[in-house]
């Protein structure tokens, strides 16, 4: 058989060809989108919350992440990203009902969005810092969490971000008070969490460990990539529910 050069499209029957192929095309990446996995994660603009849509992404997930901007600064199909102010409720109810909205079951949960106040050097309680950390570390993450449970698959995984600076047995000095108080009431949630929703849910803690992030700083040893990497091995695995994570070691509360 010969083969003849043209451009497919150039005649009645390239262009009814062009037409199916590309139909086709469409029907098998809206079968491929419909079949792949959902995971949310909060705080995808930077660090390890853009770290981990990257990677989620990489293996063939759709992300539906969230930024107080909406903006994520990554391109890809099956990346939905949505306006989120975790220290506001009426952004949080609008956020997770334009979730809701695109009518897809949510495979996995990752609370990865966070604040602190950076007051190394003072270990007074002063309590309009910790409550405005508080506001977005427990309150809004508690709240964003709620709404997003009804949502998710039976057997899927909730995973929250979260601190050994919030462990009791790891606190040997005064420095951080509100970033380690709203840590500590956290692990509560994620306690709590566990035990409602045992038998249906996966729900795991886990320290990042300290990462190259605004928060982290240069200083930092590890890498977001390297965090995401461990982070998302936890998430897709099947761990023992209700477990503090460090590295795939068991951490304590």
């Amino acid at each position: 058989m010969k083969y003849t050069s043209g451009v497919l499209g150039s005649s009645p029957r390239g262009r009814t060809l062009k037409k199916i192929i590309y139909l086709r095309g469409s029907w098998f990446e809206s079968k491929r989108a419909d079949s792949m996995q959902t995971v949310v994660i909060t705080g995808i603009s930077r660090g390890i919350g853009k770290a981990l849509a990257e990677k989620f992404l990489r293996e063939g997930y759709a992300v539906m992440g969230t930024s107080s901007t909406g903006i994520s600064g990554i391109k890809n199909a099956h990346l939905t990203v949505f306006q989120l102010d975790l220290s506001n409720s009426k952004s949080i109810e609008m956020c997770t009902k334009e979730i809701s909205s695109r009518g897809k079951k949510i495979d996995i949960l990752i609370n990865n969005a966070g604040v602190w106040s950076n007051n190394e050097n003072d270990s007074a309680l002063r309590v309009e810092l910790l409550r405005k950390v508080m506001e977005v570390n427990l309150f809004g993450t508690v709240d964003f969490t709620e709404h997003i449970i009804p949502l998710m698959n039976e057997g899927g995984h909730l995973l929250t971000i979260t601190s050994r600076a919030g462990s009791f047995s790891h606190v040997h000095a005064a420095t951080y008070p509100d970033y380690k108080i709203s840590k500590a009431a956290l692990n509560m949630a994620v306690r709590i969490w566990t035990f409602r929703l045992k038998g249906k849910i996966i729900v795991s803690a886990v320290h990042p460990g300290w990462v190259k992030t605004d928060m982290g700083g240069p200083q930092a040893d590890i890498e977001p990539q390297e965090a995401a990497e461990d982070i998302f091995k936890l998430a897709t695995s099947r761990p023992e529910t209700g477990q503090f994570w460090f590295k795939g070691e068991k951490f304590p509360w």
